[in-house]
């Protein structure tokens, strides 16, 4: 029996808003260190004994990001399970189940959140271990956090009687995120557990317990897994079976109705990320109670959060405020209100701006490109391919383009013509026409873009052939 790690990489983050956005989510991002929260995840289980290769479950808009960050730290997934949409926790554990099974019929499962810290890994892994003989035994384990503090942002979990010989609490309640005053008394009984989010049970046990409290769930991703399609180092799940099924959580569709439930308190510096007041937390403070990222100058601030990614952020005679500066966007929170972020979040959604979705830097599986200038009739990127990649064959129908090379050799096919440019060479892509642009070198290919014509938007692309498996 090995474990079969399961880690869940469909969420958003938008509480961790401008840097957290759809397309580019936080568990992707290097908040604290050099790894990203995904990265972290997954490294911290070396701790643990003999495991399977993990199967990680994440947004298909985020394959070649998930893919590529897994291949820059040496890991290789037993499977990425493509999401056509989000439906929550319950679906995404029972596809994983399902592709477990076929691998290993006795497989216990230990599912992860991606986007979780754990400042002691020793300790997790040990806690951990000793869910394995109560997997086994076919309970259905949770990790709860031993609360530290009265938090209303987190769901908690009412365990009390001790398994006999374990180290385990029986489950009595699920419980929503309480207000203070309740908050209080849960931490002063001691019967209560934050709600981590992580779990482990075999997934046989798994997808009996889900047909017997959520059958549609279960019908349905059995569907979407018998109908998937293998696409290179992806398994990309039938569309209209998952986006058909019932959006719910473990705890919703599972954990809050079977009699197997169990807890293990943890106890080894967890924190979900869940705002940007957790990263102040967890962060080093300087002498004035400070986190400064980046080009930061601060005169009289004091107990707050700066960051800045692209230009200076200066800050004068304040404190306890998140300050976050990105190319598009500038936050300025208090650091008590930052659950409030997502509220921004849903404002911008409403009025359908783009900043809900990508940064000024978007990437592709070939590299990426960044927005320099855009308005109205013309749009200007830096463009960056990859060594050995190429865009695909496409046409656009609303817009002209021009091409500059600043940096390396470019393959270019337009139409029936192909031919190599160098730096400061360049070409005209006329609208209608076919075209290509390859990187065969051995450095990365650079060049600047300028677009102009009647609509510039990114779905004015007929692509004719891709190589990454993208619609054509």
């Amino acid at each position: 029996m090995m474990l079969t790690p399961v880690i869940l990489s469909g969420g958003v983050g938008s509480r961790l808003w401008p840097l957290s956005r759809e397309h580019y989510p936080k568990q992707l991002l290097a908040l604290v260190g050099d790894n990203t929260l995904l990265q972290n995840t997954i490294i911290r289980l070396a701790g643990l004994d003999e495991q399977a290769k993990p199967l990680i479950v994440c947004n298909e808009k985020h394959r070649f990001l998930v893919a590529e960050q897994l291949y820059n730290i040496g890991i290789e997934p037993a499977n990425i399970i493509l999401e056509p949409e989000g439906r929550n926790t319950a679906p995404a554990v029972a596809v994983a189940a399902f592709a477990a099974l076929a691998r290993d019929p006795e497989a216990i499962l230990i599912v992860l959140p991606a986007d979780h810290l754990i400042a002691d890994t020793a300790t997790f892994c040990e806690t951990i271990k000793t869910g394995i003989s109560l997997a086994e035994a076919n309970y259905l384990v949770t990790f709860g956090i031993i609360p530290k503090s009265p938090e209303t942002g987190y769901g908690y979990i009412n365990a009390t009687d001790s398994i006999e010989n374990t180290v385990a609490l029986s489950v009595e309640s699920f419980v929503e995120k309480p207000d203070l005053a309740t908050a209080k008394n849960y931490l002063e009984s001691g019967e209560y557990y934050w709600n981590s989010g992580m779990f482990m049970f075999k997934a046989a046990k798994y997808l009996q317990e889900l047909e017997k409290f959520a059958p549609e769930i279960l019908g349905t991703c059995r569907l979407a897994i018998d109908n998937a399609l293998e696409d290179k180092k992806f398994l990309r799940l039938d569309s209209g079976a998952f986006k058909s099924c019932s959006s719910d959580s473990i705890d919703y569709a599972v954990m809050e109705h079977t009699n197997s439930a169990v807890l293990i308190p943890l106890d080894a510096g967890w924190n979900d990320v869940g705002a940007w007041s957790s990263l102040w937390e967890v962060s080093e403070h300087d002498n004035n109670g400070n986190v400064t990222l980046g080009d930061v100058l601060t005169e009289n601030v004091t107990n707050s959060y700066l960051r800045a990614e692209h230009r200076l952020l200066a800050a004068v005679g304040v404190e306890n405020l998140i300050i976050i500066e990105t190319a598009d966007a500038v936050l300025v929170a208090n650091k008590d209100q930052v659950q409030d972020v997502k509220q921004i979040v849903s404002q911008l959604k409403a009025t359908k701006r783009s900043e809900t979705e990508l940064h000024r830097k978007a990437y592709r599986p070939w590299g990426y490109y960044e927005t320099i200038d855009i308005e109205e009739r013309f749009q200007v990127k830096r463009i960056t391919v990859n060594p050995g990649s190429s865009l695909s064959l496409q046409m656009h129908y609303h817009r002209s383009e021009h091409w500059v090379i600043v940096k390396g050799t470019a393959k270019i096919t337009k139409n029936d013509e192909v031919f190599v440019l160098t730096e400061n060479q360049s070409t005209y892509i006329p609208i209608g026409t076919k075209h290509r642009l390859e990187n065969q070198g051995k450095i990365p290919l650079e060049i600047i873009e300028i677009q102009s014509g009647s609509y510039l938007g990114e779905d004015d692309i007929v692509r004719y052939e891709d190589v990454y498996g993208r619609d054509i």
